[in-house]
């Protein structure tokens, strides 16, 4: 195996691990006698390939051990930089913040990582003296020193003390408040340096219990509300995620509880999380909305931005990102820092960053740096909106699924099939960006499920910003085949189904316009070119169609003064999806079967008669169709209308 196929195989080993990693930190590298191979800023250790490492000139890097730099911060910050950049032989990558550091080891091999057990020394007041009980005095202990030149000068002047002392370098330097650095001439030797360090911090402490708690029903509105918000006044749409656990729970059962953990313990934890957060305990649901909505304002005015971290009592910690994916990171990182404040109580209890140390990292250009990265994306029609869309496993609410997430929204969806459900998320979420995809198995008769869906929804996402109820069933026949029992399974699931979802996710809706007077929600109903003109042999179908634009215009009404919006779209015949073209249960074969189209004796006769009925001569698409969905999310002045996709074949009076 080749030297840097070697570097790929344990940064991805390690970058994959969530105990040695969180939201894709730490670097790697290797060198020889030229060269220095370190990972660039962007790339993420378990994903990397050879692109994603900066290769260096050793030649230019050795010298900055010894170099006098301007005594003023700023100009010695870009002199450094502009070093970097000249010994950078890969010219389009940047290289990792801590380059310098990974060339002032001599081993082949480093690896810096930022494991959570670790950290819980690392972040303790007890730091410095654990460092010596728990791995000798071989390993290099460093006091907290602000990142970049001047952390850098310190470990290269502590390696070169170190060396002078003891004859040979130290293979393990441990950073306070940040994490550590393992060198070694073999991945193998930092294989075992890593094991070796887990289990000695791990005999002395409770593993941190992470098992899930109830969150309270009241999120389904608190939730919405809060998003709403922190969303108002041009503050770009927010997406959140919940989390809830016993952890959690310890630390969000009370403000003096909350104190351990209200300021940051590594840079990481600022970048992502930033370095105040809001804690709300109320007395009610009204009484917890006051409460929030004063310490956001205040919280906005005082610092030009909204925070990241929510904690509500009973309801959990409200992570809150610019994207699905921030917000996942964001939880991610947190959570990470509420185990590093649960292990530091072995070793002496919490030992936070400075308000000093924290203004220095929300000024360093090269975190600013990270954030950006972090938030890049290309911007969708729906980007950051979240929308239900119910029978999403296949066929038609599939497609809409697809073109809603190549849009840039988050998707849930909503099927009774789970296992065909599972495998399109997964497949949604390899085209995703900054957005994201989650499944719910989904019965649209059960108003309970339906209730659990919503719920689900404000936890991973925060909201629901529009309703697309898709989920139907078409079973033809005339009045001397239709039986009772048929019809009545047609009807619950295409018309009550309908009226059942738009009850579970009005409350929601109506707490999101209430706390955002820009804001407005929608529910759509997919319903049919057969909810304008009678089918024949397909009477079942029609009429729960019909009667769904009924509910739409009903609703529509009740709901437009709280600023929602209910529309349906009727679509077209969908030619090519497995309604129509299933060769055992499609509606060719049933229409062939019912005799439903005169003469027809084939399935492809079912087909060009229905083709030769349009217009356009085209069947809909779920293209068409999310391009209407679409156009009724982003316009505000029409509810209660069924806007026709149908190539023409029916046309509005």
């Amino acid at each position: 195996m080749k030297e840097i196929d070697k570097l790929i195989e344990v940064s991805r080993r390690y970058g994959s691990d969530s105990r040695f990693v969180i939201a894709g930190g730490g670097n790697t590298s290797y060198k020889d006698s030229e060269k220095l191979w370190v990972k660039a800023s962007g790339h993420a250790l378990a994903t990397i390939t050879e692109d994603g490492f900066a290769v260096l000139d050793r030649s230019k890097l050795n010298p900055m051990g010894e170099k006098k730099y301007s005594a003023d911060a700023a100009e010695r910050e870009a002199q450094v930089k502009d070093d970097l950049a000249a010994a950078c032989i890969t010219r389009d990558r940047r290289p990792s913040v801590e380059t310098s550091l990974h060339n002032a080891m001599s081993a082949k091999y480093v690896v810096h990582l930022h494991p959570t057990l670790v950290n819980g020394v690392m972040c303790s007041k007890n730091a410095k003296a654990e460092c010596a009980s728990l791995f000798g005095e071989d390993a290099l202990f460093i006091a907290y020193t602000d990142p970049g030149y001047v952390l850098f000068k310190k470990v290269y002047d502590e390696i070169c003390k170190f060396k002078k002392a003891k004859g040979y370098e130290p293979k393990v330097i441990m950073l306070q408040n940040h994490g550590v650095f393992v060198g070694a001439d073999t991945v193998e030797e930092i294989d075992a340096i890593y094991a070796d360090m887990l289990a000695k911090i791990g005999a002395r402490t409770e593993e941190a219990d992470l098992t899930p708690t109830a969150v309270c029903d009241c999120a389904t509105e608190v939730v919405p509300a809060i998003r709403s918000m922190l969303s108002r006044e041009g503050r770009g749409l927010k997406v959140i995620r919940v989390v809830k656990n016993a952890l959690v729970d310890s630390f969000i059962e009370s403000k003096a509880a909350f104190k351990a953990i209200s300021a940051p313990f590594t840079p990481d934890g600022i970048v992502y999380c930033k370095s105040s957060y809001i804690y709300v305990a109320g007395a009610d649901k009204e009484d917890v909305l006051k409460k929030a909505e004063a310490a956001i304002e205040k919280y906005v005015a005082e610092k030009g931005y909204t925070p990241k971290v929510i904690a509500i009592k009973n309801i959990g910690l409200l992570c809150v990102g610019d994207s699905a994916k921030g917000a996942g990171i964001i939880a991610e990182v947190f959570t990470d820092c509420l185990k590093v404040a649960w292990y530091a109580q072995a070793f002496g209890g919490e030992h936070p960053m400075t308000q000093k140390q924290i203004d220095f990292i929300d000024n360093w250009e090269v975190e600013n740096y990270r954030r950006k990265v972090c938030a890049a994306g290309n911007k969708g029609r729906a980007e950051n909106k979240v929308f239900i869309v119910t029978g999403a496993a296949q066929g038609f609410g599939e497609g809409i699924a697809r073109c809603l997430v190549e849009e840039g929204a988050n998707v849930v969806v909503a099927d009774l099939n789970e296992v065909t459900g599972n495998a399109t998320v997964d497949n949604l979420n390899s085209i995703c960006k900054n957005n994201r995809v989650t499944f719910f198995k989904t019965d649209v008769t059960d108003i309970g499920c339906l209730a659990a869906l919503v719920k689900d929804t404000v936890v991973n996402f925060g909201c629901i910003d529009a309703f697309v109820s898709n989920a139907g069933i078409a079973i033809a026949g005339d009045l001397t085949q239709m039986v009772p029992q048929k019809f009545e399974f047609v009807t619950k699931i295409n018309y009550n189904g309908f009226f059942y979802c738009a009850k579970v996710v009005a409350p929601v809706m109506k707490a999101q316009t209430k706390y955002d007077p820009e804001y407005y929600g929608d529910i759509i109903q997919i319903n049919s070119k057969s909810g304008l003109e009678g089918s024949k042999a397909n009477f079942a179908y029609a009429g729960s169609k019909f009667g769904g634009l009924g509910l739409v215009q009903s609703f529509a009404l009740e709901l437009a003064p709280y600023r929602i919006k209910v529309n349906g779209i009727c679509p077209g015949n969908f030619l090519d999806g497995p309604l129509w073209s299933d060769p055992v249960k499609g509606l060719y074969v049933q229409y062939l079967n019912a005799g439903k189209v005169p003469g027809a004796k084939t399935v492809e006769d079912v087909r060009e008669y229905y083709l030769s009925k349009v217009p356009m001569h085209k069947g809909c698409t779920p293209k068409d169709v999310t391009k209407g969905v679409l156009y009724l999310v982003e316009q505000t002045g029409e509810t209660g209308q069924a806007l026709p996709i149908t190539g023409g074949q029916v046309m509005l009076k």
